[in-house]
């Protein structure tokens, strides 16, 4: 009975997101360690030193409306293939759901690299829109300073 209900729980908690592989890539799998699942090259990819390029990602998705998709690099991406993002972090909006809404990471080399197709190179995670916000305009925000840009850990 209790395992029942925890089901239930789960599967109320949970969303299902229709996704269209655009190649023939390993599928994607929400990760068991964190809330941030791992994103696949599409193709081969050879990059010079100082070259930017598009990298498919192979997928295209129908997020839930209200949400948004974060993509960003994996903590392995600059050691292991020697590319950045060229825009830190991607937003990818609900309204790009397309069949042809291929996802791409745009990446700029800082050394001589190859990519192969199916290497893991960045990572998303979904998101609740922001909600609307109204700034208030004030001389004082009534509040002790932290000591400035940077001071976290500082004491």
């Amino acid at each position: 009975m209790l395992r029942q209900l925890l089901k239930k729980e789960i599967s109320e908690m949970s969303e299902t997101i229709k996704i269209k592989y655009l190649t023939d890539i390993n599928e994607i799998k929400p990760s068991q360690k964190g809330d941030w699942i791992d994103l696949r090259a599409a193709k081969d990819i050879i990059l010079i030193k100082g070259e930017t390029n598009l990298i498919p990602l192979g997928i295209a998705m129908e997020l839930p409306k209200g949400y948004e998709a974060i993509v960003a690099p994996r903590s392995s991406t600059l050691k292991k293939f020697g590319i950045i993002q060229t825009n830190s972090i991607g937003v990818i909006d609900e309204s790009y759901c397309g069949d042809n809404d291929e996802w791409m990471m745009p990446v700029l080399a800082i050394r001589d690299t190859e990519i192969h197709k199916n290497d893991r190179i960045c990572q998303f995670r979904i998101i609740k829109h922001q909600p609307v916000i109204e700034f208030e305009k004030t001389e004082h925000l009534g509040n002790t300073s932290r000591g400035g840009f940077g001071s976290t850990g500082t004491n």
